[in-house]
């Protein structure tokens, strides 16, 4: 049998297609009502409600709880050899962008990234590989992820989880994950998102490297004074936290341009009264960087010039860090990737990644990449920028359908034939850290 006129399509690849065509229309009203009602991150009771109401139909294993809001759905195959372990992951937050036609009008919260399309995928996965007979044909484990919090967690947030539900690593859903042990069976993340690096295929295969961040909450401690009487009384926050701004800028030439470096900041607190000196000041700034080694020492750099520029007026500069996401290591794509790609090639074109593509924005698979072996694509069928008012999805086959026959189609290359190719993966992998590894660095980055 063939499909699409280029590669054999085999019973169980035939029920996997069949499968996600035939509830095409439920996935569909699924990814429009995530789409409609937009969460930030660690509050994503509704669409985490939602998600593991759909894993409950397909009879899955259903946890939920995890880092807050975090829900899996456990699928157990055939497990007479050692098989495999994979998570397929969707992301569940929106993103802050309060101008999108689509935004909460309480939070400002709109899916302007495209997370919505991953729950779409990762559901659709979970509806194909379920069906007894394709589950039959696979051996090991899927774990069907839908974690919170990928999207940058505001420092608000971050105290408010750590407080009320004992969050430690705050920098993101994944973070707190791994450190809590769920991905600690877990072999393979299987992941996909709207493309974030520039491809005019349907498909861009394999995972493109890409910046890792790490943010700093400055707080600037001068003295108030009565601006106009006696303002040589005082000791201007604002002025040495300007000062420092003005420092960075001419740091920034300095930066390696193959090094990927950027950094950013808001002025969070400019003082209190016009007519008082600036007792408090507090930015945030964020440096991205595209190694782990680069994000490290432009930190130290970025402390010297608060802390120069703090000295210089009198003042003092708290600094706090706020681990981010690691760098996404980039891999190159998986046959397994391939073969489901080819398999679709009649609907949808598709590129394999290069090592010259580079993503300048982060994500926290890049923590994962670090641990594991990530099987990753990304999908077109939208319009826009991302995090911005004219994000859209313009072709709903391509956004949802597309991707979820991929999810599907991959997961069972990895896991016949006694997970051939999935152990081939496995064995491959050296990890940068081992689980326990990670959370000390983390740790550490918190303190640096």
């Amino acid at each position: 049998m063939r499909f699409g006129g280029f590669k054999t399509v085999d019973a169980i690849e035939r029920k996997i297609l069949d499968a996600i065509d035939a509830r095409s229309g439920e996935l569909l009203e699924f990814a429009e009502d995530i789409f409609r009602h937009p969460e930030t991150g660690f509050h994503e009771v509704r669409t985490s409600g939602k998600t593991a109401e759909q894993f409950r139909r397909l009879g899955l294993s259903v946890r939920e709880g995890l880092a807050v809001t975090g829900v899996e759905g456990r699928l157990a195959c055939t497990l007479d050899s050692p098989g495999a372990h994979i998570a397929v992951i969707g992301e569940l937050d929106g993103i802050v962008c309060r101008d999108h036609p689509y935004a909460d009008a309480a939070t400002g919260c709109a899916h302007a990234c495209g997370h919505h399309a991953q729950l779409t995928a990762m559901l659709g996965a979970a509806i194909a590989l379920s069906d007894p007979a394709v589950r039959s044909a696979l051996c090991g484990e899927i774990s069907f992820l839908a974690v919170p919090a990928e999207e940058y967690v505001p420092d608000s947030t971050r105290r408010e989880v750590e407080s009320a539900y004992g969050v430690k690593f705050s920098g993101s859903g994944k973070s707190e994950l791994i450190r809590t042990g769920v991905f600690d069976t877990v072999d393979i993340a299987m992941t996909c998102h709207v493309h974030m690096a520039h491809s005019d295929a349907g498909l861009l295969l394999g995972n493109v490297a890409a910046n890792g961040f790490l943010s700093k909450k400055i707080i600037m401690h001068g003295k108030a004074s009565h601006a106009a009487i006696a303002p040589w009384n005082g000791i201007n926050a604002l002025n040495a936290a300007t000062s420092g701004m003005n420092m960075l800028g001419l740091l920034r030439e300095t930066f390696p341009d193959d090094e990927h470096i950027r950094v950013h900041g808001i002025l969070l607190k400019g003082g209190d009264a016009v007519n008082v000196v600036p007792e408090e000041v507090v930015l945030e700034e964020m440096i991205r960087a595209g190694s782990l080694n680069a994000i490290k020492r432009v930190c130290g750099q970025v402390n010297r010039v608060f802390e120069g520029a703090a000295h210089a007026f009198g003042a003092k500069a708290e600094i706090r860090n706020m681990p981010g996401y690691l760098p996404v290591i980039a891999r190159p794509a998986d046959p397994a990737l391939i073969d489901a790609a080819e398999l679709l090639k009649e609907e949808v074109s598709y590129e394999c990644a290069t090592p010259s593509m580079f993503n300048g924005a982060c994500t926290d698979v890049g923590d994962l990449s670090h641990i594991m072996p990530v099987v990753n694509f990304t999908h077109g069928g939208f319009c826009g920028s991302l995090h911005a008012s004219d994000f859209a999805i313009t072709d709903p086959v391509r956004a949802y359908i597309i991707p979820a026959k991929m999810m599907a189609l991959t997961a069972y290359r990895l896991l016949k034939d006694h997970a051939a190719e999935g152990r081939k993966i496995i064995s491959e992998f050296t990890p940068v850290f081992t689980a326990e590894e990670y959370i000390h660095f983390i740790e550490e980055m918190a303190g640096a």
